[in-house]
């Protein structure tokens, strides 16, 4: 199968193309646009060299099929906190009540796939027994911030015909919003109990852990009638190995080191919208 190397940064030198296209026995390279490269028909054997060149010049690398298009594609699943949004929205929340240090602690760990996730997430929203729902709206209004070319990359893929879904093991009052906000076709996250307008530090119904991300995926790839090879996942944390093990294509976004070891890309240094050069 005949292959191109992708190159994206937030400045890529002419200096590192060469290399890279020497490096790689690329025939040429094409520009897709400042920030993004296509080296053609490199050597897929050279990866090694070429993520270590890369990993010095802070850029992007990936290999991809040199036939495949964003049209291949029909479904696009994704992790909210950290992912497709800038914060860990329980740290934020957490921090309303003077407690981020101990619950980002926690939420660090659970991501790094330390401790079982579903207990972490009990443990962290136990801390937040009493806090006023208000606080929720403080936190998506004041510190909620989409990922860098978050809205690029949603545009890129509607314009494809692809669909969108957004699993999290956040909550319901983030992603309603987001779906709202962006267009999205498909959310799964979880619910927190609010009682006289207050948290009660409990998760209502089954928790949207690792296990459950994968059969959203699997569930919503099925009733679209998809086969794996035509979706695609990105994610940052240990929680989203298992949903991005079930895609055909996966991505680490500025992702733990073991989720980055696991996946088929990764992108540490451009937006998400560098997603849409790795598809085609």
């Amino acid at each position: 199968m005949e292959t191109n190397l992708i190159i994206q940064g937030v400045e890529v030198a002419t200096q590192d193309l060469k290399q890279l296209a020497k490096l790689s026995g690329a025939s040429r390279i094409e520009a897709i646009n400042q920030q993004a490269f296509r080296l053609i028909e490199v050597d897929s054997a050279s990866k090694t060299v070429v993520a270590a060149y890369c990993g010095n010049a802070q850029l992007d690398f990936g290999f991809v099929p040199q036939n495949r298009k964003l049209a291949d594609f029909g479904l696009a699943v994704m992790d909210m906190d950290s992912t497709l949004i800038t914060i860990e929205c329980i740290d934020e929340i957490a921090d309303m009540m003077g407690l981020k240090p101990q619950v980002a602690a926690i939420t660090a760990s659970a991501m790094r796939g330390e401790i079982d996730f579903q207990a972490s997430l009990r443990a962290r929203v136990g801390l937040l027994d009493g806090l006023p729902v208000e606080a929720l709206e403080r936190v998506y209004q004041e510190r909620l911030q989409l990922s860098p070319g978050t809205e690029v990359f949603l545009a890129g893929l509607k314009t494809a015909g692809i669909k969108t879904l957004l699993v999290s093991g956040g909550f319901t009052f983030f992603t309603e919003r987001l779906k709202t906000r962006l267009g999205l076709d498909y959310t799964a996250s979880n619910l927190l109990e609010v009682v006289n307008g207050k948290l009660t530090g409990n998760v209502l119904g089954d928790i949207v852990d690792a296990d459950a991300k994968a059969v959203w995926l699997r569930k919503i790839r099925d009733e679209l009638g998809l086969p794996a090879k035509q979706v695609v996942a990105i994610g940052d944390g240990a929680n989203d190995l298992k949903m991005l093990a079930a895609a055909g294509v996966s991505v680490a976004y500025r992702a733990k080191a073991v989720v980055q070891e696991k996946a088929d890309y990764a992108l540490n240094f451009v937006g998400l919208d560098g997603v849409l050069h790795l598809l085609g």
